[in-house]
């Protein structure tokens, strides 16, 4: 069996996705490519793309969760004059050499964009045969994902499934297995053992991450959290953000911070820490919740984080930073309260997906029959 996974380079979560995807097929022998899908036919494009969502959301966010919204309720792709369409089209072609080469038995897109392609050429009859299945790669239903022609939907949640009913989708498409991510997250570790693997104290943990794209205020918050009048000590990772870095190592603290730049043992982190203070990306909050990691919520992008952090907080996964409740309180409340901690895993351990990766990769297979 021959897997092809296509994502689109607009923040990390959607290779992510792919990667940890990627990892379960082999393991069970399915050989797969990962194509980034406008890299490889403009690389001008994808990184015109990719730099657009970063300046979008860091410098206007308010903009793009306007145009979130607006797409939410405005169908672009319906139209058979739209830019949208005609744009697809277009870039599609380009996509026929590869798959003429590769010969997938499955495609599998990680990114709305991707799956709009693919369906462009399973409308011209070009992929018969070839079933096609697309990730949601946040905790809501992005807009246009209900316009492709792809065969099903894996999902984070079944609690998304009247969202997707009433977006058109119908249920049996819909496979609410959870976002894949990485087989480290399916496994824990005690907090003594994971405190003793990074060499710091056995106390209260607050973890606190700013995303790969390295968003936020990060030395603002650490400052914030070190006013709160409880003893615990801080994880801090910074990600790409090396001024935040730079400027949290030269700050003076009553709590003992570690401070992190890019890291790869994340899942030891959270399997140290008592809760987690991080923007609601649908990969983080989906690892979070299979680690069952209560979340403090800060700075969502307006639009897919909005709606995750809408979802996560209403189903008492997590407690999200706001004017009236500022951060210092919401981690006050989360960090003073083992009860408040307890009740929301309790629901985390409904919500969350450990074995995603795997489910999925099963899921996959199924197809072969």
């Amino acid at each position: 069996m021959k897997v092809l996974l296509m994502s689109v380079s607009t923040g990390q979560g959607h290779h992510q996705a792919a990667k940890a995807a990627v990892a379960a097929l082999e393991s069970k022998g399915v050989i797969c490519d990962t194509l980034d899908v406008y890299e490889y036919i403009s690389p001008v494009y994808s990184d015109s793309l990719s730099k657009g969502y970063l300046i979008s959301t860091k410098v206007s966010p308010k903009e793009y969760g306007r145009m979130y919204r607006w797409a939410e309720k405005n169908n672009s792709f319906t139209s058979p004059f739209s830019l949208g369409k005609l744009f697809n089209v277009i870039l599609s072609r380009k996509l026929t050499d590869y798959l003429d080469t590769y010969k997938p038995d499955v495609i599998v897109c990680t990114h709305v964009l991707s799956a709009h392609l693919v369906t462009v050429l399973q409308r011209k009859g070009y992929l018969k045969g070839v079933k096609v299945v697309g990730i949601v790669t946040d905790f809501t239903l992005h807009p246009f994902w209900e316009d492709t022609d792809i065969d099903y939907y894996v999902t984070p949640s079944h609690l998304m499934n009247l969202q997707l009913e009433k977006r058109g989708v119908p249920i049996s498409k819909v496979v609410p297995i959870g976002i894949p991510v990485g087989e480290q997250f399916s496994k824990k570790l005690s907090k003594a053992e994971a405190r003793q693997c990074l060499g710091i104290e056995n106390k209260d943990t607050v973890l606190v991450m700013s995303g790969s794209m390295g968003y936020g205020n990060l030395s603002g918050l650490i400052e914030k959290i070190d006013n709160v009048p409880l003893d615990f000590q801080v994880l801090c990772v910074c990600g790409n953000n090396t001024k935040a870095k730079q400027k949290i190592d030269r700050m003076t603290t009553q709590k003992k911070v570690y401070n992190f730049g890019y890291v790869h043992n994340v899942p030891e982190m959270m399997d140290a820490a008592d809760c987690i203070i991080t923007k609601p990306g649908g990969l983080t909050s989906s690892e979070a919740l299979a680690k069952g990691l209560f979340m403090v919520l800060i700075n969502p992008i307006p639009g897919q984080e909005d709606r995750n952090s809408e979802f996560l907080v209403n189903n008492g996964a997590a407690l999200r930073v706001t004017k009236t409740v500022p951060l210092d309180e919401a981690v006050y409340q989360v960090m003073a309260n083992t009860w408040r901690r307890n009740q929301g895993n309790t629901m985390i351990g409904y919500l969350g997906k450990p074995n995603a990766a795997t489910d999925f990769a099963e899921f996959v297979l199924s197809l072969q029959s």
